[in-house]
């Protein structure tokens, strides 16, 4: 028997929750049974009770915490009913609920641990040129970072695995999408895409204000994640960086003291000197971080083998 769950986080969607769990299939190939499971992040409209009326199993979090959180309480949720596979669906009707069929087939066939579904934005009108080319942008850096080429990182709309989602510990607070991509890639989960559709939505994203704000967060998440996966990497090059940016400086004071006029260039050694020291700190660091990553990756271990067990 496979066990289907479908989540849903979302906050205040009164006017579009109905529609997106009636737009669910009842029954999918391969699929014994489908649970619905909506994650109300906080909401204060009806949305718990519209979701109700319509057959979802509700659970309410005290107050709004964010996508992430929610995605990732629902994950919780959802695993401890017995979830084998799992899908993330928004709450405003922007996916198609009959393209879950789609999403969880290769999961089913055992070909990947993690589908996600590609929105082909480069054909979507609601999508501006400076949208357009912000997502082609990150989603070279999501390559780059992960080594999974996604065509549509911050698409919600995927499906999951039993394994990959005990596997997948979502930190940030702004959002999964990205996060759970570059895990992916460091933790050896097969992740695909799929083409899928989309319904035109009715109102703005409320996961960010602006273009600019959405872009500063997310790269905060994406270096964030990335630094937690690849430390000694990530602050060797940048005591490299300080390294080689001292260096210049003392170079200079060497140049001039050799000249017979050192002494009207000390600050250059001060300055070098100071930025050396900080890209030994940062070489330092580096061991250290690549020392907790080792124990985190143990950690991480031995919470997957125990929920293997369950």
């Amino acid at each position: 028997m496979t066990k289907l769950v479908i989540q849903i986080p979302c906050y205040n969607e009164e006017g579009t929750i109905a529609k997106t769990i009636k737009d669910i299939p009842k029954k999918i190939a391969g699929i014994s049974k489908i649970e619905i499971l909506v994650i109300d992040d906080g909401s204060c409209d009806n949305t718990s009770k519209e979701a109700k009326k319509s057959g979802a199993k509700i659970k309410r979090l005290n107050s709004n915490r964010g996508l992430a959180k929610a995605f990732a309480y629902g994950v919780d949720e959802a695993l401890s009913i017995g979830a084998d596979i799992i899908v993330n669906i928004d709450g405003d009707n922007q996916y198609q609920g009959k393209d879950i069929e789609k999403l969880i087939k290769p999961i089913i066939k055992g070909e990947a641990d993690i589908v996600i579904g590609d929105r082909c934005v480069e054909s979507l009108e609601e999508y501006s040129w400076i949208k357009r080319k912000l997502h082609k942008i990150g989603s070279y850096f999501i390559k780059k970072l992960s080594g999974i080429d996604v065509p549509d990182p911050v698409s919600g709309f995927r499906a999951i695995s039993k394994n990959a989602a005990a596997k997948i510990n979502i930190m940030s607070s702004f959002s999964y999408t990205t996060e759970m991509i570059i895990q992916a890639g460091h933790k050896d989960i097969i992740l695909i895409s799929v083409p899928i559709k989309t319904n035109k939505t009715r109102r703005p994203s409320r996961l960010f204000g602006s273009i600019p704000e959405f872009v500063a967060y997310s790269a905060i998440t994406i270096l964030r994640t990335y630094i937690m996966y690849k430390p000694l990497r990530s602050f060797l090059f940048i005591g490299a960086f300080f390294m080689i940016v001292g260096a210049i400086p003392i170079i200079r004071f060497l140049y001039f003291y050799f000249l017979g006029s050192g002494d009207g260039h000390i600050q250059s050694l001060v300055i070098g000197g100071m930025l050396l020291i900080v890209g030994f700190i940062s070489f330092l660091t580096a061991l250290l971080a690549d020392v907790l990553a080792g124990i985190r990756r143990m950690q991480e271990r031995i919470i997957e083998r125990f929920e293997s067990k369950k």
